[in-house]
């Protein structure tokens, strides 16, 4: 990965973060009641004209893998 690309998502992650302060607590949160593998990530996304999609993931060892890489880089 290009070092500058992963300056810019560092500043873009520091922009989120600030604007939705409570994100990384949430993610944290998950983080230590004991997210792995099996769990079951639910998300719903809710449009501005009120549509919603939803989705849901149960996570794999390679997903594990996935997160502690990109925890690696922040």
């Amino acid at each position: 990965m290009n070092p500058a690309m992963i300056f810019q998502m560092k500043k873009h992650w520091e922009t989120f973060v600030a604007n939705h302060p409570k994100f990384p607590l949430f993610l944290r949160a998950a983080k230590d009641n004991g997210i792995s593998v099996g769990s079951i990530i639910d998300v719903t996304i809710t449009t501005a004209d009120g549509k919603s999609i939803s989705t849901n993931v149960k996570l794999t060892e390679s997903d594990m893998q996935l997160f502690e890489a990109i925890k690696g880089m922040m």
